[in-house]
């Protein structure tokens, strides 16, 4: 945890419905400047509901979301990339038609172009050497792990002090899935801010410093990253023996 005692992003008492369907419930979740925190549980338990909230596509019926102490909550998806948050969805979603370059370009279009869209493109290009050698390609024709790295790389481009990452190992080779966590590591340690969601809990946890565990919409689970891996009750009951 950061010496600064203010959270990067807190979700206080927050609750989301999906018409009369109550799917999170008095969520409380704290993430520190220049903490990775990961959110582990299984199929339908809120994972993508709770990122779809924070970002605003989704607004929250109860409770606060605040962004370095600023309220959020209730505004839209383009006000709160523009105050710092950005997401790398699950399946990547990329704009297939497109060219790599043009993806990684509609992730800064928030901010005035100048000479820092280079340097952020430049800084991708080292952490995702493939990127580069991609960039006139369209977006849909790359293999699953290279659309992964274009989704996190347009992600960065928007410059967030907070990165959610909804499910980055998913339809990854294990290969990809252990090099694609060497990444957010690099991506943490250069000073952005993570908030993973992740159903490979072992992964998410090894890199991770603190975590959450949700089942069906209500937070379970709360520790130290550690505690979490040697908790028995969390191997057995809510992710099974990893």
């Amino acid at each position: 945890m950061s010496a600064n005692t203010e959270p990067a992003l807190k979700l206080d008492n927050v609750s989301t419905h999906y018409g009369p369907i109550l799917v999170l419930r008095n969520m409380n979740i704290e993430i520190f400047p220049g903490e990775i925190v990961c959110l582990l549980g299984g199929n339908a338990s809120g994972k993508t509901t709770t990122l779809r909230t924070i970002v605003g596509m989704v607004a929250p019926t109860e409770g606060k979301i605040t962004l370095d102490g600023v309220e959020i909550a209730g505004l839209d998806t383009t006000e709160i990339v523009g105050m710092g948050i950005s997401m790398v969805p699950e399946n990547r979603r990329l704009f297939s038609r497109m060219t790599v370059r043009e993806n990684l370009e509609m992730g800064a279009y928030l901010r005035k172009k100048g000479n820092s869209h280079q340097e952020d493109l430049d800084r991708i290009f080292e952490l995702f050497p493939r990127v580069k050698e991609r960039l006139n390609q369209r977006a849909g024709t790359l293999s699953g792990g290279e659309q992964q790295m274009v989704a996190m790389g347009r992600a960065l481009m928007a410059r967030p002090k907070v990165l959610l990452m909804d499910e980055p190992s998913m339809g990854l080779a294990p290969v990809l899935v252990q090099s694609t966590f060497e990444i957010i590591k690099e991506i943490n340690r250069q000073g952005t801010t993570i908030f993973l969601v992740e159903q490979n809990a072992n992964m998410a946890l090894l890199i991770a410093d603190h975590g959450y565990v949700l089942q069906t919409g209500r937070i379970v689970l709360a520790d130290t990253a550690e505690n979490l891996l040697n908790n028995k009750m969390m191997r057995e009951a809510y992710l099974g023996e990893m």
